[in-house]
């Protein structure tokens, strides 16, 4: 039983700062948006730092990007079908 509450705990806390879920849900144009991979994208960004892909992504990255990259890579995963179609037909 606490083993279930601890992972849906982590679930939780990682879902609600998720770069993949901030970026699909911003208020950017669809012209403007990243669709592939673009929560990978963010996390990186923040991880090394690069100010300008920062800027051109426009969203605020999580606080622990280290953390949120596998989860937010395997979500990107899951969505890719779904990106591309976006990013083709936008």
């Amino acid at each position: 039983m606490f083993k279930k509450f601890v992972c849906g705990c982590v679930c939780i806390i990682a879902l609600s700062g998720c770069a993949t879920f901030k970026t699909l849900d911003t208020d950017l144009p669809l012209n403007q948006r990243m669709f592939v991979y673009s929560g990978t994208r963010l996390d990186w960004s923040a991880l090394t730092k690069n100010q300008a892909a920062l800027k051109k992504i426009k969203v605020t990255p999580p606080r622990y990007p280290l953390v949120d990259l596998p989860l937010s890579f395997a979500l990107d995963s899951i969505f890719f079908p779904l990106a591309v179609f976006a990013e083709i037909f936008q």
